[in-house]
């Protein structure tokens, strides 16, 4: 057990450290497009177009069950074979954790929105933040897009960040494969259009189910950010958590938008369909710009080490 959390502390370091860089992956596949590669062949070969919507269903919760046990077993192969290997063992665990961690990826995608902003004006940030969310960016104004890029680093910062690690502390290898296969399938064939409604009506479920405790967790991290005014943003977050469409990323999304002073979420268009959903901290400034951006990464970078910090201290106690 000691093991284990040294080996969590030292895989978030070496994500915020190094992320994922571009000339590995150029040249080798990441993990996560294997996850894809084996959705993609379940949604090519059970999700058939002559089937009734309860029959797509019940082959989407066929596919996702054994996408996860297979996620399991390979993670806890992975995890005994590791095991017997000593110290090189740990430190090839280390590496696969790290891999499927995103900090600095996020942050460096995020960062790219105000870079973009600053360097091509509104064009240049729109195209920034198209590579994050799924809105469509010629309706966003400036302050749009930078509202944009906040929410994708507070729910990505759950999803990408604490959800990964939070289930590795808990289960270990076979919790964070099974949990970046659980999310892989929800992003590929968790929505609600006529295609995936049904068929991906388990994946997107039990998304939501493993990323419940990582949600609220990511905001308590957050809100710890800003330690004098700790009450007043754990009262909007609770008033304001689920005005989101999302039973998880409202959490977040409130969090960094009490610790930041802004409105967050509200309006927004998705593929021409508008989503007129409410703002969570409402009255607050609406006019985002770059420089909030940066501010909410260094808000998002506090909250990942006060993670780490927890870490290390559960590593210090399994001793």
């Amino acid at each position: 057990m000691t093991s284990h959390f040294i080996i969590l502390l030292v895989a978030l370091l070496l994500d915020r450290l190094v992320g994922d860089p571009d000339w590995l992956w150029r040249r080798l596949p990441h993990p996560v497009v294997w996850f894809g590669q084996l959705i993609g062949w379940g949604d090519k070969w059970l999700n058939d177009e002559k089937c009734t919507d309860e029959q797509k269903r019940q082959r989407g919760v066929m596919l996702i069950i054994c996408l996860v046990l297979g996620s399991l077993i390979v993670g806890l192969g992975l995890q005994v074979i590791f095991q017997s290997l000593g110290l090189v063992g740990l430190a090839v665990e280390v590496l696969v954790v790290s891999v499927l961690l995103a900090q600095k990826s996020l942050l460096d995608h995020v960062r790219a929105v105000a870079n973009g902003l600053g360097a091509g004006g509104l064009e240049g940030g729109r195209r920034a933040v198209a590579m994050i969310v799924g809105r469509d960016p010629k309706t966003l104004d400036e302050a749009g897009v930078s509202r944009a890029a906040i929410e994708s680093l507070a729910e990505n910062f759950s999803d990408g960040v604490v959800a990964p690690a939070l289930w590795y502390a808990l289960l270990g290898l076979p919790g964070l494969l099974a949990y970046k296969m659980i999310n892989t399938a929800d992003s590929m064939i968790g929505h609600l259009s006529d295609r995936y409604r049904a068929f991906g009506w388990a994946a997107a479920k039990l998304d939501d189910l493993v990323n419940w405790p990582a949600a609220r967790l990511s905001a308590l991290l957050i809100i710890l950010t800003k330690p004098t005014d700790l009450q007043e943003n754990f009262t909007i977050v609770l008033r304001d958590a689920s005005l989101h469409r999302s039973p998880n990323a409202g959490w977040p999304e409130a969090a960094m938008a009490s610790v930041a002073g802004l409105a967050l979420a509200g309006p927004r268009i998705y593929s021409g369909d508008v989503a007129d959903e409410p703002f969570m901290n409402d009255g607050a400034r609406e006019d985002a710009g770059s420089v909030d951006i940066d501010r909410c990464i260094s808000v998002a970078d506090r909250a990942f080490f006060i993670g780490v910090a927890l870490a290390a201290i559960f590593a210090v106690i399994a001793i």
